[in-house]
């Protein structure tokens, strides 16, 4: 996970709203367009990669590494509704986070991935000249 990661999905990506998240998507294309011409395919591994986004307006410390444990334990139960595609995958967390459940939190985020704006980015970077990777 990377500086640069989070900028790229922030910037690239494809963004949902919901109730306490807000969650970028930015799918990984078939082929990344290396702009020094060294390498055009990428070989990505393992699905999606999840970055958090958790600011001191959630609560103190130890309410955020909690807000950020239940996001994990979330995605994790929300990714298969990204299919096998690899994607970058950045949940902000809204302050109302702090007062909902890892089940709410995993409702959010599966709700969101099945989002059409997510499904369509999904499918066009599946195609071979498919969405430019982030």
């Amino acid at each position: 996970k990377r500086s640069s990661d989070f900028t790229r999905t922030l910037d690239r990506g494809v963004r949902v709203s919901a109730r306490d998240l807000l969650i970028t998507v930015a799918p990984l294309a078939a082929r990344w367009p290396d702009p020094r011409g060294v390498r055009t395919d990428v070989a990505a591994f393992g699905g999606p990669r999840l970055g958090l986004i958790v600011s001191k307006k959630v609560g103190d410390a130890v309410t955020r590494h909690a807000v950020a444990r239940r996001l994990r334990h979330a995605f994790a139960g929300s990714r298969d509704a990204l299919g096998t595609s690899e994607a970058y995958v950045v949940v902000r967390a809204r302050p109302s986070s702090a007062h909902r459940t890892s089940t709410e939190l995993e409702h959010q985020l599966r709700r969101a991935f099945e989002n059409p704006k997510v499904t369509g980015a999904l499918a066009a970077a599946a195609e071979p000249d498919g969405a430019v990777a982030p």
